[in-house]
């Protein structure tokens, strides 16, 4: 089995089968001091597709009902770079994913794991926006990685629909912030923002432009087994108080601390659990 080969089979392993090889000067560096203090010569990426969708949410991102998404993709990384040391040992290989010394978005758009939605998201044709992006750089030459050519960027349809309801207007040029972002802001919300949350009832995120895109209707489920886990389709005060620290830390949704998090559901129930909301 050729090195390729070896990563190819501990990602289908993990459940990955949306999977590219580049050769890394096709790559847009964006953090060079990330992959230099790794002290090794980059010269060939693999690119991949995490799916994440297990089923609809109600108050939170589907991103956020499983465990963190870090998480899952470190352990997928770790896996693949074991696979890499056991058939090349003098090869040098790092995995990232969300923050990456290259742009992973047009990284993965040139490995041709999917196409540009007029959201700025990754569109794949199996699994639509509800997908992951994480890359592997190594030190093995394109060549013997047996790289692929990079592939010209396909754009959406450009229907509109994502735009249209966009609840911020920023996908129509309309304001600088995303609902999402909003979700996420720490301290206090000004009346607006709050409205924007109570409107959309959500407390974590925004699926909105996902939700209404066509390419989205039917999405395969992810075949990671690790976003079954633990999933909460609805988050609760009560819930959010009742997790241990270590529960709370493993989940997508606490990087900005459980005080944000309690603060979006006091916005959107007061002194309601929030069990019951439609």
């Amino acid at each position: 089995m050729n090195i390729r080969e070896a990563i190819t089979d501990t990602l289908e392993q993990c459940g990955i089968d949306e999977i590219g090889f580049l050769d890394y000067k096709y790559v847009r560096e964006i953090n060079t001091r990330l992959i230099s203090r790794e002290g090794f010569t980059p010269r060939s990426v693999i690119m991949f597709l995490v799916p994440y969708y297990a089923g609809a949410t109600e108050n939170l991102s589907v991103y956020a009902a499983g465990p963190d998404y870090h998480t899952v993709i470190k352990r997928i990384t770790d896996r693949v770079i074991s696979a890499i040391t056991e058939c090349r040992p003098e090869a040098s290989a790092k995995g990232f994913g969300d923050h990456s010394p290259i742009d992973e978005r047009h990284a993965a758009l040139l490995a041709g794991l999917g196409i540009l939605g007029k959201n700025g998201l990754i569109i794949n044709r199996t699994y639509g926006s509800y997908v992951f992006i994480g890359d592997i750089i190594t030190d093995i030459s394109a060549e013997e990685m047996e790289c692929d050519l990079p592939k010209e960027t396909e754009l959406c349809e450009d229907c509109g629909r994502c735009r249209e309801a966009c609840p911020t207007g920023i996908l129509r040029g309309e304001s600088s912030e995303c609902l999402s972002a909003i979700t996420q802001t720490k301290g206090e919300l000004s009346d607006g923002q709050i409205a924007l949350m109570k409107k959309y009832d959500t407390c974590w995120g925004c699926d909105i432009c996902s939700a209404v895109c066509p390419y989205n209707r039917s999405v395969r489920m992810t075949p990671v087994e690790d976003f079954y886990e633990g999933r909460i389709s609805r988050l609760t005060k009560d819930a959010v108080e009742a997790m241990s620290e270590g529960e709370f830390s493993s989940r997508a949704f606490a990087w900005r601390g459980r005080k944000t998090v309690l603060r979006n559901l006091e916005y959107l129930y007061g002194g309601d659990n929030g069990e019951n909301k439609t």
